[in-house]
């Protein structure tokens, strides 16, 4: 018997249907295959920003100790300054003494008077 175009169409839409079958089944793969690969991206990025953060604290702490370094710098050229204000001030009462006197009692007598003035 020799076959029909029915029986070719058969066979046809047969083999049809099993490529189809194995295209779904491919297609299906792919798609866990690339869930899986983004999966693993996402993972990896996010292992990134958390070490990126965590490089930012660091620098950030590192700053802060700089800044409280830079702080006790500056009060201790104030601090030194001060001393050396303090000591030519008592120089100066020392070489001078009514001079100091003279002034410190006219400065006295000032802030007498503006501090009488702002009462009323």
């Amino acid at each position: 018997m020799t076959p029909t175009s029915t029986d070719a169409i058969k066979t046809n839409l047969g083999q049809a249907g099993t490529h189809l079958k194995q295209a779904a089944s491919d297609a299906g793969e792919a798609i866990r295959s690339a869930a899986g690969v983004a999966g693993e991206e996402l993972k990896l990025g996010k292992a990134n920003v958390k070490s990126d953060l965590a490089d930012s604290a660091l620098a950030g702490i590192a700053a802060a100790e700089h800044a409280g370094g830079a702080a006790r710098e500056q009060v201790d050229a104030l601090m030194d300054k001060g001393r050396d204000l303090i000591e030519s001030a008592a120089e100066l009462v020392r070489e001078r003494p009514l001079a100091s006197f003279g002034v410190a009692f006219a400065a006295g007598f000032i802030i007498a008077k503006l501090a009488r003035s702002s009462d009323k």
